[in-house]
């Protein structure tokens, strides 16, 4: 599941889904930990970090990162596989994939999910090793 996911949908998002793309808060992460354990479940599971602090976006902030995967880990018992960023509109992303490789790597976490359709050959470079390339299938979406 790739998106902002609500606590009051995190037991049909554990029945549904393999992977969670979007993990951003402590309480998300005790709801999860808690419908897994229900039906005996290990998703795989990343971390989504605000890389560039943006107000509107969710995530970790890369400051509180390894204290969160810590508790993610030794407390709730969760399965994390890697982080996930959208970064900020830039003519440079680079900047930001660069940082998340090294934050993944610093965890010595294997998957990076980062890279949309206007930048995924970037993300590629960087070591993602997950894209998300919808509008380069399906086109835009209307304006």
């Amino acid at each position: 599941m790739i998106g902002k996911l609500q606590n009051n949908k995190v037991k049909f998002a554990v029945q549904l889904f393999d992977y969670i793309h979007s993990l951003d808060n402590i309480r998300l992460a005790e709801k999860i930990s808690t419908e897994q354990k229900k039906i005996n479940k290990n998703l795989n599971i990343f971390i989504q970090v605000n890389i560039g602090n943006e107000s509107q976006k969710n995530g970790i902030n890369a400051n509180n990162l390894k204290e969160f995967y810590k508790k993610c880990v030794d407390d709730f018992g969760l399965n994390i596989v890697g982080l996930m960023c959208i970064p900020p509109h830039s003519d440079n992303v680079k900047i930001y994939f660069e940082q998340m490789a090294q934050l993944n790597k610093d965890l010595s976490l294997t998957e990076l999910s980062m890279g949309m359709s206007s930048d995924y050959l970037e993300a590629i470079k960087c070591g993602s090793t997950y894209v998300r390339i919808g509008s380069k299938i399906f086109e835009s979406r209307a304006k």
